[in-house]
C-alpha cells in the first residue's frame, strides 16, 4: 500500500433498532447525545426525517388518545414516499371504528385478555398430562 492512501475507519453508526428507539421515545426523554446523533441521521436522510415525523404524530396520537386526528394522520401517511406508512395507513383505514375507539375510549380489554393468556398458558404447560378436571381445579383455583 503506498504512503498515505489508507482508507479511514468507517464511522460508527447507529443500527436501525437504535435509531428506531430514539425516534419512538419521547425527545426529553433521551439523553442529549442521543438527540444530537438523531439530528444527524435526520440531517443526512430526509426519509428518516419524513419516517420520524409521521412515527412522532402516530405515537402522540396513541398516547394522547387523539382518535379525532386519526383522519388527518392517515392522509398524511397516505401522500408519503414512504411504503411502510401506506400500508399501515391502509391497515387502519380497513378497521377505522375499531382504532379509533381504541384511541379515544377509556376502556380497555387488557384485564380481559390477561386472564385468557393465563388460562392458555396453563393449558400449554398440562397439555397431555391431566384430565379436564384437574386443568379446570388449577384454572378456578387461582382466579
Amino acid at each position: 500500500m503506498r504512503k498515505n492512501t489508507a482508507a479511514p475507519a468507517p464511522a460508527d453508526l447507529p443500527s436501525p433498532r437504535t435509531i428506531t428507539g430514539w425516534i419512538i421515545r419521547p425527545r426529553d426523554s433521551l439523553p442529549t447525545k442521543n438527540v444530537a446523533q438523531l439530528d444527524q441521521v435526520r440531517l443526512a436522510c430526509p426519509d428518516i426525517t419524513h419516517a420520524c415525523d409521521l412515527a412522532r404524530a402516530f405515537t402522540d396520537l396513541v398516547r394522547h388518545r387523539g382518535g379525532t386526528m386519526l383522519p388527518q394522520w392517515i392522509r398524511l401517511a397516505e401522500t408519503s414516499d414512504l411504503a411502510p406508512f401506506w400500508s399501515l395507513a391502509g391497515s387502519l383505514r380497513q378497521d377505522f371504528d375499531a382504532v379509533t375507539a381504541g384511541l379515544t375510549l377509556p376502556w380497555s380489554s387488557g384485564v380481559v385478555e390477561g386472564h385468557v393468556n393465563r388460562v392458555k398458558t396453563i393449558k400449554r404447560v398440562m397439555y397431555g398430562r391431566a384430565s379436564f378436571a384437574l386443568l379446570r381445579t388449577r384454572i378456578l383455583r387461582q382466579a
